[in-house]
């Protein structure tokens, strides 16, 4: 350690993101989507005017929120967007979290969250998850600081109705509830319609999946005004203009291919729900999934060296070497031809 670092820069345990691999890996590791970007999104690219990038973004995005409230059915003033969700995440933490009573949040759930409350100095209350690996929300406490989970859950694929997230919302008035939606649109249901009836509920999503976006980073949040003007008061005090120029032109011609959206999701679904069956026919325990990814286990071979295994043919999956997660490998949805390579690969594996 440098002797340059500050204390809490020598207590902090980073995030560790999924290998971005040089070589030429069929790569199921970081949930991005296996298919490109809307084709007016290339359009958009090509005619982006350069000479716009000599000067400052709009601070405040208007046209990518104005493009994110008609989507949503919500007024501009009720979104807030970011470099990617997890940025957006970090911001409501800042925002809403740094008070004496604890935040709860599943315990096993997105991994970043317990990096930021170590960040922030937020105490953090770890709640176990059901029998069947899902988050458990009568297990959430009306005395908590704050709720976070994602909705649906990441890695164990599983999602909560909006009629669930209404009773919790119901119980749980007094401190912020924030559902992460990063995987929403594969299966899931999204919470954004209840905002309009809860001020504490703050909804975060991403352009990183399911619009195919991860190398453009952007994310936002829905929220009550009251919520989203927390967020735009720690944002102005670190970085007045988070979202540049040709990020929401791109943005915005993203959310405009209505079809192309509904192709991709439509495709990934299939997929996944094809590979889990096969996957099931190789003696794998697939959990069930709205997510663009499993999370599989076998009952009598170690998942690092299955892991291993199929990275010497030439596949990358995530294996988390934790205590609770480490007979386990959370694979994404690839193409179809990718995951038929998948299974070829986990045949001889598996026998």
């Amino acid at each position: 350690m440098s002797k340059f670092w500050s204390p809490k820069l020598r207590e902090l345990t980073p995030y560790v993101p999924g290998e971005q691999p040089r070589e030429r890996l069929i790569k199921l590791n970081t949930n991005e989507n296996p298919y490109p970007p809307a084709p007016g999104v290339e359009t958009a690219l090509r005619e982006f005017p350069v000479d716009h990038l000599r000067r400052y973004p709009d601070p405040e995005s208007r046209a990518l929120r104005d493009a994110l409230a008609k989507e949503f059915g919500v007024e501009p003033e009720q979104v807030f967007v970011g470099n990617g969700s997890d940025e957006v995440l970090a911001l409501a933490f800042q925002a809403f979290f740094c008070h004496d009573r604890p935040l709860e949040m599943p315990e096993i759930t997105y991994s970043f969250y317990p990096v930021y409350c170590r960040l922030y100095d937020v105490t953090r209350r770890a709640l176990p998850l059901d029998d069947q690996w899902r988050v458990d929300l009568d297990a959430f406490s009306q005395e908590a600081g704050g709720v976070v989970f994602a909705n649906p859950n990441a890695p164990t694929g599983h999602g909560h109705d909006r009629q669930a997230i209404a009773r919790l919302l119901s119980r749980i008035t007094g401190s912020v509830v924030l559902i992460d939606e990063a995987y929403v649109d594969f299966g899931g249901e999204s919470a954004i319609p209840l905002v309009a009836e809860h001020p504490n509920l703050l909804v975060t999503g991403t352009f990183s999946k399911s619009r195919s976006l991860a190398g453009l980073r952007l994310g936002y949040a829905v929220g009550s005004r009251e919520l989203i003007e927390g967020l735009e008061r720690v944002k102005d005090s670190f970085n007045s203009y988070p979202i540049d120029s040709l990020a929401s032109t791109l943005g915005i011609a993203a959310l405009a291919d209505h079809d192309h959206f509904e192709a991709c999701r439509e495709a990934v679904i299939t997929t996944r729900e094809r590979t889990r069956g096969r996957l099931e026919e190789l003696g794998l325990r697939v959990l069930p999934s709205q997510t663009n990814f499993l999370l599989v286990s076998h009952p009598d071979i170690d998942a690092a060296q299955l892991f291993v295994g199929l990275r010497e043919r030439g596949i990358l999956v995530r294996h988390f070497n934790t205590d609770t997660l480490r007979d386990f490998l959370r694979i994404s949805i690839g193409t179809e031809d990718e995951m038929d390579s998948l299974v070829e690969a986990l045949e001889p594996l598996c026998a």
